[in-house]
C-alpha cells in the first residue's frame, strides 16, 4: 500500500502533536508511495488548514511518487525504507520474518507501516522486530487491512492484537486504535476501540465497521518501562482466567483434572 488521503490526514494530525527527536532515525516498512487521489483533491488542503499547516498538496509530492518528501516536510525526518529486496529502492534490506541485525536494535524514533506487515507470514516475529528496532520514547504507526481486503495480503487484523501484544505483552502505550475506512464519507465512519480487558468481554464489531476496505489504524509508544514480549493472551480469556486454580495449565491438564 501507500499513503492515501486518509493516511495523509492522520500523519498531518500526528505531526502537530508529536515529532521524532532532531537528528533521530526514522523508518518505513516497505517504501510507500504518495499520490493525490483526485476524488479527495481539495481535502488535502483542508486537512493541512485544519491542523494549522500552511501549504498545498502538491508541495508534498516527489517525482518518483514515493513519500519521503511528505514525511520530511511533516517533520518526521529523512525517512529510511526497509524491504525484503531493493526493487523499489529500499535503503535497508531485511526479511521481517527474521529478527533484525543487532545494529538495528533501538535505532529508530519513528517507524511507519502503511501496509507491509499484512504481507509477512511470521507476524509475531515482524511485530517483535518492530519493537526491538524502536527506541524508548519512539512511536510506531500502523495501517494494515482489517476488513474488505480479500486476496490483498496474507492477513487481515483485529484490534485485539493491538491491546494483547503492544499494551499487555510489551507494556507500550496505545495512543490510538481504530477502524478507519479507506474511502471516508460512507455510512460507517471511523470507529475507535477500547481495550477489551477493560470490560472483560470481546469487542462488539457489528455495525461498527463497514463492508468496504477498512484499515486497522493504531499508534503506540515504547517507553522506558516497556519490555520484550514473553507471551500474549487474548484479553477476555485473560480476564476470565485470573484467579482460576487452573490458570497457566494446558487444555490437556484441565481435562485430566
Amino acid at each position: 500500500m501507500g499513503v492515501d488521503y486518509v493516511l495523509f490526514d492522520k500523519l498531518v494530525e500526528l505531526s502537530t502533536r508529536w515529532q521524532p527527536s532532531k537528528g533521530g532515525r526514522t523508518l518505513m516498512l516497505g517504501r510507500h508511495a504518495f499520490k493525490i487521489q483526485t476524488q479527495f483533491a481539495k481535502d488535502y488542503e483542508a486537512s493541512l488548514k485544519r491542523n494549522g499547516i500552511e501549504g498545498r498538496r502538491f508541495d508534498y509530492l516527489q517525482d518518483d511518487a514515493y513519500c519521503e518528501t511528505l514525511m520530511e516536510k511533516l517533520g518526521f525526518g529523512p525517512m529510511e525504507a526497509m524491504d525484503f529486496s531493493g526493487f523499489e529502492g529500499a535503503t535497508i534490506l531485511h526479511d521481517l520474518n527474521k529478527p533484525p541485525a543487532p545494529e538495528l536494535e533501538n535505532q529508530f524514533d519513528f517507524i511507519f507501516d502503511g501496509g507491509t506487515i499484512e504481507h509477512v507470514f511470521n507476524v509475531p516475529q515482524a511485530l517483535e522486530t518492530v519493537y526491538s528496532m524502536l527506541k524508548p520514547g519512539g512511536r510506531f504507526v500502523s495501517a494494515n487491512g482489517m476488513n474488505g481486503w480479500p486476496g490483498h495480503g496474507m492477513y487481515q487484523f483485529n484490534p485485539e492484537l493491538v491491546w494483547t501484544f503492544w499494551s499487555r505483552a510489551c507494556n507500550c502505550v496505545v495512543h490510538d486504535c481504530r477502524a478507519m475506512p479507506k474511502i471516508p464519507g460512507g455510512k460507517v465512519g471511523e470507529q475507535p476501540f477500547r481495550d477489551p480487558a477493560a470490560t472483560g468481554r470481546r469487542l462488539r464489531m457489528k455495525g461498527k465497521i463497514g463492508t468496504g476496505r477498512t484499515y486497522l489504524y493504531y499508534e503506540i509508544e515504547k517507553t522506558e518501562d516497556s519490555h520484550p514480549p514473553t507471551y500474549a493472551l487474548q484479553s477476555d480469556y485473560e480476564v476470565k482466567w485470573q484467579g482460576s486454580d487452573m490458570a497457566g495449565t494446558t487444555r490437556f491438564e484441565k481435562e485430566d483434572a
